[in-house]
């Protein structure tokens, strides 16, 4: 079923209700779909439609699209074999470390493509598909969602559902309604994106700098990006890290032109930067009111962001899964949930938002990046914990650490991830 068109009738009730079909809702109606499950997913947006990110892909997001059933979405696209380092004078090219688990390559493609393909197979999978519907709010009794109101084709509709998965993305208008608080206190991103024509679009190398600056040459606590994208286009971004004692003030645009400029020729940019656009992201788990008796919030709404890099798409890849599986594991999600995204993420999650917390501070970037990237070891650890290459079945010397660090982190914090 394609989605729905002005005058067309739906029904009005669902088994399961999935609000937001970006990566992780689509990911989530597919696989309930294929379970028998009756699906019905919406969105606000009519596809295909934009999204602000930067459009690499781990290979740990390959293997979910790989798990999902979706792997010749990547056949045209660039097979990335790392990330080439720069900052300080150095260039270091850094292969995927730790991938046996996952595979061996990254890859990029654009938002506008990824949602629509997941979506469209999440339709042939039997979910029925409602476009231009916004979840404006839900009626609950006793913590269950009875029904969602939505607005489409400017009229207001009820839908029932016996369980709703919120994956509205990082606003989550939904979620706010349900009591979705997002913690400023704990390190979030902000970010901008940008399309470049590219003599070099099918390189095999994902472009980072460590060193970031600012037209006028001033150091900032982020880093900039040139994904390549393979069909003669890059992305190429900034991000930088903020908290709430420590904001973000800054022209992301002028700063992305700026970043395309010092790029370039090492890029063979043939075009200014195009379709720049911005987003705020709540990252490593820094939210609360995730879940109620039968609803969750999964991917960017449940804030399952990798606080140092931004990178989300595999999160919510696996979350997807994870709330489809839970759907006939538990009858209540109201602490299932955020225990089992604390169980899955929780300590590597407290870890990373701690080190990303000193990363707002612009003069901890030299101390810590000067010398780091001199060191193929140490950028190679840097790697693995910015690709989300860990796993907990990872017994090796630096997973030990890292787990070690986030538990150590989870028992100072007085908000730990998803609380």
């Amino acid at each position: 079923m394609t989605s729905a068109t002005p005058g067309e009738a739906i029904d009005d009730s669902a088994d399961l209700l999935v609000v937001g079909a970006g990566p992780a809702g689509s990911a989530a109606a597919a696989q309930a779909a294929a379970r028998g499950v009756d699906v019905l997913l919406i969105d606000a947006a009519h596809f295909p439609r934009d999204k602000t990110c930067g459009d690499g892909l781990t290979p740990r997001a390959v293997a979910g699209l790989h798990k999902l059933g979706m792997s010749s979405l990547l056949d045209d696209r660039p097979r990335i074999r790392g990330l080439e380092l720069n900052g300080w004078g150095v260039r270091q090219r850094v292969v995927w470390p730790g991938a046996d688990h996952f595979g061996h390559y990254g890859s990029a493609i654009a938002r506008t493509e990824l949602d629509d393909a997941i979506r469209q197979f999440a339709v042939g999978q039997g979910a029925r598909m409602l476009s231009g519907a916004k979840a404006i709010g839900a009626q609950l009794v006793g913590g269950r969602i009875e029904s969602v109101t939505l607005v489409h084709n400017s009229q207001r509709k009820q839908i029932k559902a016996k369980h709703v998965i919120v994956a509205d993305g990082v606003r989550s208008a939904l979620g706010k309604s349900l009591g979705r608080t997002w913690h400023r206190d704990t390190a979030y991103a902000v970010a901008a994106r940008s399309y470049v024509d590219s003599d070099l679009a099918d390189s095999a190398w994902m472009g980072s700098h460590l060193e970031l600056r600012d037209p006028q040459g001033a150091l900032l606590p982020g880093y900039g990006w040139v994904f390549p994208l393979g069909n003669g286009t890059v992305n190429v971004g900034v991000g930088a890290l903020a908290t709430a004692k420590r904001p973000a003030s800054m022209a992301l645009r002028s700063i992305v032109e700026h970043y395309a400029a010092m790029v370039s020729d090492d890029w063979q940019l043939t075009s200014p930067p195009r379709a720049i656009a911005s987003a705020m992201l709540p990252m490593g788990g820094a939210v609360s009111g995730i879940a109620g008796a039968n609803w969750m919030l999964i991917g960017d709404a449940a804030a399952c962001v990798n606080p140092l890099n931004g990178e989300g798409i595999d999160y919510a890849l696996e979350t997807a899964t994870m709330a489809v599986d839970m759907l006939t594991a538990q009858n209540d999600f109201t602490d299932a949930w955020p225990a089992m995204l604390r169980a899955e993420y929780g300590t590597a999650f407290a870890a990373a938002r701690r080190a990303a917390g000193l990363l707002t501070m612009p003069q901890t970037v030299p101390i810590l990046g000067r010398p780091g990237i001199r060191s193929a070891k140490l950028m190679s650890t840097v790697v693995r914990v910015m690709g989300n290459l860990l796993t907990a079945d990872d017994a090796d010397l630096i997973a030990r650490a890292w787990r070690t660090a986030g538990r150590v982190t989870s028992g100072l914090e007085n908000r730990p991830p998803f609380t």
